[in-house]
């Protein structure tokens, strides 16, 4: 059947870490199904979502950030099951793009983010945020890549990912690209990943907190970073809660 032959494989470059298997039971089809949003010149556009469950999900998404525009996309993924939200962004003069992200959980799941930011015209400015925790034989990816068009000079462009691995079976991957055709730009990308810092666990179980407790906070904190420039409280709440209620049912 011609649609098994459209599948991606492992060796396209946005697919690397994905559950292939999964990306199949989805089928192809599900690779043509974007939601195209165009932010309008002076707009600020926002979305938050909260994605996962127990069977495989695709979200793609589309985003067109008008002139002197702003689009903003914040997401918890807290997927059981083979979860990839997928950004491309296109960005006018002087407009601004923002994500927050995060994946948690455990099982053997895989969740991603992967975004490709266009910087087709001068001045314009994005951030990308990832926090990534996982235990058991989770996998969280983020896949970030960033253009920079010839003309697009005075871009500031920015990507940041930490991971958090509760477990040693667990894996985290961050994969950022740049290409950059300009020469008066700013663009920067970190990636790092480690455990719970034991220091501070030590200092926590010194004062009384229990271990369950104690991890709580610690995860909070190191998640917290993803949606600060959020500025609805209720909101980042909420994101921020729903990953934490993944971490209350792992056996650690």
């Amino acid at each position: 059947m011609p649609e098994a032959a459209t599948l991606p494989t492992r060796r396209d470059e946005a697919w690397r870490y994905a559950d292939i298997d999964a990306v199949a039971r989805i089928g192809a089809t599900a690779l043509d199904q974007w939601r195209d949003i165009t932010v309008e010149a002076g707009e600020t556009w926002r979305e938050t979502m909260v994605i996962g469950g127990n069977a495989p999900e695709l979200h793609r998404i589309r985003l067109t950030v008008g002139k002197g525009a702003r689009g903003e996309l914040f997401a918890t993924n807290v997927g059981q099951d083979f979860t990839r939200l997928e950004i491309e962004i296109t960005l006018e003069e002087g407009a601004h793009f923002e994500f927050g992200g995060v994946t948690i959980g455990g099982g053997n799941a895989v969740r991603e983010f992967v975004t490709k930011t266009v910087h087709a015209h001068p001045n314009g400015t994005s951030n990308q945020t990832v926090r990534s925790v996982h235990w058991g034989t989770g996998t969280g990816n983020f896949l970030g890549e960033i253009k920079v068009a010839r003309h697009a000079q005075k871009t500031d462009a920015a990507q940041d990912f930490k991971g958090l691995l509760l477990e040693a079976g667990a894996s985290a991957n961050a994969v950022p690209q740049l290409e950059i055709f300009a020469d008066d730009v700013k663009c920067a990308h970190g990636a790092t990943i480690g455990q719970l810092d034991e220091s501070a666990r030590f200092y926590m179980a010194a004062r009384g907190l229990s271990p369950e407790v104690t991890q709580r906070l610690l995860v909070q904190a190191f998640l917290g970073d993803a949606f600060v420039e959020l500025d609805d409280e209720e909101t980042r709440s909420a994101l921020l809660n729903a990953a934490l209620k993944a971490l209350e049912g792992a056996d650690l």
